[in-house]
């Protein structure tokens, strides 16, 4: 979900071009949502192996990340979350209310053959099991790509790396990288895709956008702790909602007129949420660590092979095309180490 800030932030489109040659760090589990909201058959059925088990993230991953790499020379690095902050858990557990409640809501549709609606409730009824984040993992060093295991949230292990140089940025679409301290982010790194805008009642070409926090807070006037107190205003995920009637623009006027929330008059301190202390606390010092390696290998063909194809049901022509990117990849990388060396 994230926080809300699109209408106060400076945002510059940049382009899959713009990107040729970064590391970028992306949060694996809102990634695999993502593929598992769109890979779907039009009744709304997500694509299965023999067995049965889900493998519309797996789609995603191989056949999208591989293209970003071979034509645009992205290098994904892909971070997995650990157990979620204490403060988090009520939240995710209206998100598991809501899941299971569009689950019902799509079996009715399938029964009254409305498949429109069928798929509609069908995304929302997504849920990530623990043998599709291991599937995944398997996929990722199968093809080489690196992949960190967070303490906690993958966000801010993310925010913590590219803070480090490590990676250039933080692929993602949610601001909360920013509450986390990336030095900058990047939204919509996609192939193709559009964006609804009510407000105008027409629909965007999505393309990167990149967001530099320095920019922000200069051009704002403001701290990053006075941004995570502007956010906790708006509505995080850890307090979805946040204050009734305040949005982003109300809530930099307030932050910038009284500096932070204790200093807030009565009438809205009192609508805060009593944690939001641990709020701004889990974003100024989130659960990180420096047990990690981004190191990028030469794909395992075969393996990749028996697993796609022979496991999880791919066609080989779905195989030969992943393969061939990465062989592609593989090369591309050899040749510039070389000149390097």
């Amino acid at each position: 979900m994230g926080v809300l800030l699109t209408p106060i932030l400076p945002i510059r489109r940049i382009g899959l071009k713009g990107l040729r040659g970064k590391v970028l760090a992306f949060d694996a589990m809102v990634t695999m949502y993502e593929f598992l909201a769109l890979v779907r058959l039009p009744d709304g059925r997500p694509l299965t192996d023999p067995c049965g088990r889900v493998t519309s993230h797996l789609v995603g991953l191989a056949t999208r990340f591989t293209r970003l790499m071979y034509e645009y020379g992205i290098k994904p690095v892909f971070v997995f979350d650990g157990p979620p902050p204490r403060i988090k858990r009520e939240a995710l557990e209206a998100r598991r209310k809501q899941r299971a409640k569009a689950l019902e809501e799509w079996v009715r549709a399938l029964k009254a053959g409305d498949l429109r609606r069928a798929f509609s409730k069908a995304v929302s009824s997504t849920r990530l099991e623990t043998y599709m984040i291991e599937d995944a993992k398997r996929l990722l060093d199968l093809m080489g790509i690196p992949w960190v295991q967070a303490p906690s949230d993958a966000e801010a292990q993310a925010a913590y790396m590219a803070a480090k140089g490590d990676v250039w940025a933080v692929g993602t679409k949610d601001y909360d990288a920013l509450l986390y301290g990336a030095p900058r982010m990047v939204r919509y790194v996609t192939l193709t895709g559009t964006e609804w805008l009510p407000s105008k009642g027409v629909a965007r070409r999505l393309e990167p956008e990149l967001i530099e926090l320095n920019e922000v807070l200069e051009k704002l006037g403001i701290t990053r702790q006075q941004l995570v107190d502007l956010a906790i205003l708006v509505g995080t995920d850890f307090n979805p909602g946040g204050v009734k009637g305040i949005g982003p623009k109300r809530a930099l006027k307030l932050i910038k007129l009284y500096g932070r929330l204790e200093r807030l008059p009565l009438s809205i301190r009192e609508k805060l949420p009593s944690y939001y202390e641990d709020i701004r606390r889990v974003y100024l010092k989130p659960k990180v660590t420096d047990d990690y390696s981004i190191e990028f290998r030469e794909p395992d063909l075969d393996g990749l092979y028996e697993f796609l194809v022979e496991e999880k049901g791919f066609s080989r022509e779905r195989y030969r095309v992943v393969a061939d990117r990465l062989q592609r990849i593989s090369k591309a990388l050899d040749k510039s180490l070389t000149e390097w060396l």
